[in-house]
């Protein structure tokens, strides 16, 4: 197991289980023993789904599970439900136990329940260890089992013994060094272009030209690294709102309808934004509303929340496992003016992309797998820096089909280590952007009411966006 999984791994406890959930709402129902002929057809073709972990004195490994039962990993679901209970609320009750629910140690670390017949077709629920892969690796596996997905390729042959331990160190090292030191070529790369650029009207000052441009940008990359270093290590802890606090077991899961993909584009583009800085503004301006809501005063107050990076070229994205790094998103929940909090995430996530914090929150984690006893410490430190994990994921445009049904809603939470109690998932599928929470019970009883005001938010600029001049079409 690779440094980066390892981590993930370690990082599981009682109030933090490190399972990434998903939610499928099908329509018509399926059976179960259609799912189960589609996950054995091509799920069970990556080796992971069929290995569990061993983790002993020379770390953990992947091996396989010689007692493998598929009807162990793919299960039958029923919600009960009380008088007058809609069924999307005993489906959230039960996506909510299962987040505080571990997987198995001594199988593969992962889970599917189906709920047959849900409010007139089917509901699945996945539950995926962290240490499997990550999210833009478990998006090509899901692309990969739906009604004419490409099929998974087959290994072509299996190492034994002392062979795979020295080929999964090897691995290791090389995808560490992929990802860590690739992208901070290809910024150094940038940062050179950039010295290189002449500015009206200014003169060049007279240098050797072979070596100008290198030493300024090895002074420049020398200098950026100093400084997203110590925006990571020494910033100081996260605001004290009511959202902050040690989590305990029991969880809360809620979602909304969502909001169509071209408004949020025709709003960002009638107000000189991008989509992510619209959506990261009103999950802002909700968590702002509700902490007001319940007489918190959150005038100036700013939380952060850590935004997963993808470092993985996507001709790679099939591959199982970690590679990626995450940047700490500073959310301006006291400026209740949608507007100015709107510039203000722009202003931000501007700052954010010329940053090397993705790729050095990437190496901590890594460093933190193979420190083991002290990595704890280590993760659950810089963790608390943030209020929330939010995940920001664009998916497949056109509705997808699974076991003949037709996926009608997608939804999925990313875990939450440490002290942070909040997980915020933006999800774009099939033209609409989905909104969906899993919380702390203890720090947040009642995500609903973040849901809930999410789309009052984004009416806000909408209605905004609808009165500016419309620009003559070209």
């Amino acid at each position: 197991m690779t440094a980066m999984d390892a981590a993930w791994l370690r990082l599981d406890t009682p109030s933090s289980r490190m399972a990434i959930l998903g939610v499928w709402l099908l329509r018509p129902a399926i059976t179960l023993e259609a799912l189960r002929e589609r996950v054995a057809e091509r799920l069970l073709r990556h080796d992971r789904f069929r290995q569990r972990v061993v983790d002993d004195a020379q770390g953990p490994r992947w091996v396989e599970d010689e007692n493998f039962d598929l009807a162990r990993h793919v299960v039958p679901e029923t919600l009960p439900r009380k008088r007058g209970q809609p069924p999307d609320a005993a489906l959230q009750q039960r996506v909510a136990a299962l987040a505080a629910q571990p997987l198995a140690p001594a199988h593969p670390l992962w889970q599917l329940h189906l709920v047959e017949a849900h409010d007139g077709g089917s509901a699945l629920l996945a539950r995926v260890h962290h240490c499997i892969a990550d999210g833009m690796a478990l998006v090509a596996v899901i692309l990969s089992i739906t009604d004419g997905g490409p099929m998974p390729a087959r290994p072509t042959g299996r190492r034994a013994g002392d062979a795979d331990a020295q080929t999964d160190a090897a691995a290791d090292t090389d995808a560490w060094a992929e990802a860590f030191l690739k992208p901070i070529n290809d910024w150094t790369v940038r940062a050179m272009q950039k010295q290189a650029e002449q500015p009206a009207g200014r003169a060049r000052p007279a240098r050797a030209p072979a070596t100008t441009p290198s030493a300024d940008a090895a002074e420049f990359l020398s200098a950026r690294m100093a400084s997203d270093i110590a925006a990571l290590a020494f910033s100081g802890d996260d605001a004290p709102t009511r959202l902050k606090g040690r989590p305990g077991v029991a969880k809360r899961v809620a979602w909304g309808q969502g909001v169509p993909l071209d408004a949020v584009k025709a709003v960002g583009k009638s107000l000189g934004v991008s989509v992510n800085d619209v959506l990261m503004s009103c999950v802002a301006g909700a968590i702002g509303a509700y902490l007001r809501g319940h007489g918190d005063d959150t005038q100036g107050q700013e939380i952060r929340a850590m935004v997963p990076v993808n470092l993985r070229p996507m001709e790679e994205a099939w591959q199982l496992g970690n590679r990626f790094g995450v940047v700490p998103l500073v959310l301006p929940i006291g400026i209740s003016n949608p507007v100015q909090r709107l510039y203000a995430v722009h202003t931000r996530m501007n700052e954010l992309k010329s940053s090397l914090q993705p790729v050095l929150a990437f190496g901590l984690m890594a460093a933190a797998g193979l420190l083991k006893p002290e990595q704890q410490a280590l993760l659950n430190d810089f963790q608390r820096k943030a209020t929330a994990v939010m995940t920001n994921v664009p998916g497949p445009a056109q509705p997808l089909r699974f076991c003949g049904a037709m996926v009608e809603r997608v939804m999925f939470w990313v875990p939450q280590s440490g002290d942070v109690g909040v997980g915020v998932s933006l999800l774009t599928y099939a033209g609409h952007v989905q909104f969906g929470l899993l919380t702390d019970a203890g720090l947040c009883p009642d995500p609903q009411a973040i849901i809930d005001a999410f789309v009052p938010e984004f009416q806000q600029l909408l209605t905004l966006a609808l009165m500016l001049p419309w620009e003559a079409a070209s």
